[in-house]
């Protein structure tokens, strides 16, 4: 069974690239432009993993999802998925002049991984067998 991968991000062209250079290797593929329908399509699709944009509805929609998804709060309706390699991708880096360093940060924003946009097929497949095979 190929593994699932949930892509939320608002560009239509970044995720229809994301989406073609993944389905090429196998991993099944939904999507969603913000975090709301994400949330939704997450809950029924459970997938093996979350690729998450940063800047969408608001310049830190990314970031407040993410602390959403990793609620310690026991009656969380994002409880089953504490635990989901989250892969976070955008140009928050060089539009807002914001670093992150997931080894340095990681209380500060709870994700397995952060890529800056544009990412090369090549580089985000790495980037997901890496984090769920």
């Amino acid at each position: 069974m190929s593994k699932k991968v949930l892509i939320i991000d608002d560009d239509i062209d970044v995720v229809e690239a994301m989406k073609i250079a993944l389905e090429s290797v196998g991993y099944e593929i939904e999507s969603a432009g913000d975090s709301e329908e994400g949330f939704e399509i997450l809950l029924r699709f459970k997938p093996d993993l979350l690729i998450l944009d940063v800047m969408m509805t608001t310049i830190t929609e990314g970031f407040n999802a993410a602390w959403e998804l990793r609620s310690p709060d026991p009656n969380s309706r994002f409880r089953d998925f504490r635990d989901l390699p989250i892969l976070m991708i955008s140009a928050v880096s060089s539009e807002q002049k914001m670093l992150f360093d997931p080894e340095k940060d990681e209380d500060f924003l709870p994700v397995n991984d952060f890529v800056e946009k544009p990412i090369s097929p090549r580089a985000l497949i790495d980037k997901v067998q890496g984090l769920i095979g």
